[in-house]
C-alpha cells in the first residue's frame, strides 16, 4: 500500500506539471504573435483544456484504453460513455489499478496529454483562423481522432502487437506528430497571413512579447518533467531519474545546436531559434527517454536542434505560414525522435527501426486524412478564415470585443 501511495502521489505531481504546460503553450503562442490577437489565442488555449478534459472523460478515455475482445481488430477502441473505475470482486474500488496508481489518476494524467494535440494546431493557425471552426475541429480531433490514434499503441492496439512492437514512450508521435500533421493540413488549407510573403519574398512578422515566449519555453521545459517523468507510470527511482536526465540533456543540446546552426546560417544570435531548439530537443527525446543513455540523449537533442533550423527555412520556402514554428518542432522533431528509438539506446536494431517507420507512416496516413476531412469540410461549409478586415484589425476586437492591453490613460479625465 505504501508503494501504491508513493506511485500515485508521483503521478499526481506529474499530472499537475503537464497541466502547467498549457500555460507555457499559451505564453509561447501569444509571445510569438501580434498583440492584436492575444485574447483570441488565450481563449483557444482555455477552450482546449476545458473542453478537452470533458470530452476525454465522456468518450476519449474508453476509446483510447479499450478492453480488446477476442475478435477485436486492434484499430478501433470502445465507444463507452463516461468513466467507470474497475472494482474488486468485493465491489470496492480497485486501488491497485495498473499496478501502481489509481484509475482516477490515470484518467487525469492521460487527459492532460489529450488536450496537447489541439494546442499544437492552435499555434500554427494563429492570427487568421475563425474561432468557431477551430472549436469544432478541437471537439472532433480531441474527442475522437486522438483517442483512436493513441489506442493503436498505448491502448494495446495493432502497433503494440507487431512482432517488434512500435515504441513511443511519452508521445513524440502519439501526441506531438498527431498534432503536427493536423497543423500542416490546417496551414495548407488556411493560407498565409497577409503580408507574410510579398513578391515571392519572406517577410518577418515579429512577435509582440519575446520575454513571454521565453517564459513559455521554460515553463514547457519544467512541464516536461511531468510529461516524460510521469510516463514511467511509477515512482521507480532509477527509471524516473534517468528519464529526467535524458530529457534535460536533450533539451539543452537542442537549444545550443539550434543557436549555433542559425548563427552560422544567418549571422545573428536568434533567441526564437534558440527557444525552438530547446522544444525540438524535448520533442525528440520524448519517444525514447527511458531507453537512452545521457550521450544518446545529447545526440538526439543536437540533431533535433539542427533539424529545427532547416525545417523552419524549408517551411518558409514552401510558402507555409506557421507563426510559432509548431510544424518544425512537433512534426519534424516528433518524427525524428520516433525513428531515433531504432537508432540509439537499448532498443536500437533494424527490426525496431522498421517498426518505428510503420508507426510514423500509420499515424501520418490517419492524421492527414482525418484532419483534412474535418478542416476541408469546415472550409467548404462555414469557412475557416477571417475576413481581410478582421485579420488586419485583429481578432481580439472582432471575435471577442476585448483588448489584452487596454490603454487606461484613454479613460482618464
Amino acid at each position: 500500500m505504501e508503494l501504491l501511495t508513493t506511485n500515485n502521489v508521483w503521478m499526481m505531481i506529474c499530472t499537475a506539471l503537464v497541466f502547467f504546460m498549457h500555460l507555457g503553450f499559451a505564453f509561447l503562442e501569444i509571445g510569438l504573435t501580434r498583440q492584436k490577437n492575444t485574447i483570441n489565442i488565450l481563449f483557444k488555449n482555455i477552450f482546449i483544456i476545458t473542453v478537452g478534459l470533458l470530452l476525454y472523460a465522456l468518450v476519449g478515455f474508453n476509446l483510447m484504453y479499450p478492453t480488446w475482445g477476442a475478435n477485436a481488430s486492434g484499430y478501433l477502441g470502445d465507444f463507452v460513455f463516461g468513466l467507470s473505475s474497475p472494482l474488486t470482486a468485493e465491489g470496492t474500488l480497485d486501488l491497485a489499478y495498473n499496478e501502481g496508481y489509481t484509475y482516477w489518476t490515470d484518467f487525469l494524467f492521460q487527459g492532460m496529454f489529450a488536450a496537447t494535440a489541439a494546442t499544437i494546431v492552435s499555434g500554427a493557425v494563429a492570427e487568421r483562423m475563425k474561432i468557431g471552426p477551430f472549436m469544432i475541429f478541437t471537439l472532433i480531433y480531441v474527442g475522437i481522432v486522438y483517442p483512436i490514434a493513441g489506442s493503436w499503441k498505448w491502448g494495446g492496439g495493432f502497433l503494440d502487437q507487431l512482432s517488434t512492437p512500435f515504441y513511443d514512450f511519452a508521445g513524440s508521435t502519439l501526441v506531438h506528430s498527431v498534432g503536427g500533421w493536423a497543423a500542416l493540413v490546417a496551414v495548407c488549407l488556411l493560407g498565409s497571413r497577409i503580408g507574410k510573403f510579398k513578391n515571392g519574398k519572406i517577410q518577418a512578422i515579429p512577435g509582440h512579447n519575446i520575454p513571454l515566449a521565453t517564459a513559455g519555453v521554460l515553463i514547457l521545459w519544467l512541464g516536461w518533467f511531468g510529461f516524460n517523468g510521469g510516463s514511467v507510470l511509477s515512482a521507480d527511482p532509477t527509471l524516473t531519474s534517468l528519464t529526467l536526465v535524458t530529457t534535460c540533456l536533450a533539451a539543452a543540446a537542442g537549444g545550443v545546436v539550434a543557436a549555433l546552426v542559425s548563427t552560422i546560417m544567418y549571422k545573428n544570435l536568434d533567441l526564437t531559434m534558440f527557444l525552438n531548439g530547446i522544444l525540438g530537443g524535448l520533442v525528440g527525446i520524448t519517444a525514447g527517454a527511458d531507453q537512452m543513455s545521457p550521450t544518446d540523449a545529447i545526440l538526439i537533442g543536437a540533431i533535433a536542434g539542427a533539424l529545427i533550423v532547416f525545417a523552419v527555412s524549408l517551411i518558409d520556402k514552401l510558402k507555409l505560414d506557421d507563426p510559432v514554428g509548431a510544424i518544425a518542432v512537433h512534426l519534424i522533431c516528433g518524427i525524428w525522435g520516433t525513428l531515433a528509438v531504432g537508432i540509439f539506446g537499448n532498443l536500437a536494431s533494424g527490426a525496431q527501426f522498421l517498426s518505428q517507420l510503420i508507426g510514423v507512416a500509420s499515424y501520418a496516413a490517419f492524421c492527414l486524412a482525418t484532419s483534412f476531412i474535418i478542416i476541408f469540410t469546415l472550409k467548404k461549409t462555414v469557412g475557416i478564415r477571417v475576413s481581410e478586415k478582421e485579420e488586419l484589425e485583429g481578432l481580439d476586437a472582432h471575435e471577442h470585443g476585448m483588448d489584452a492591453y487596454p490603454d487606461f490613460r484613454l479613460n482618464e479625465h
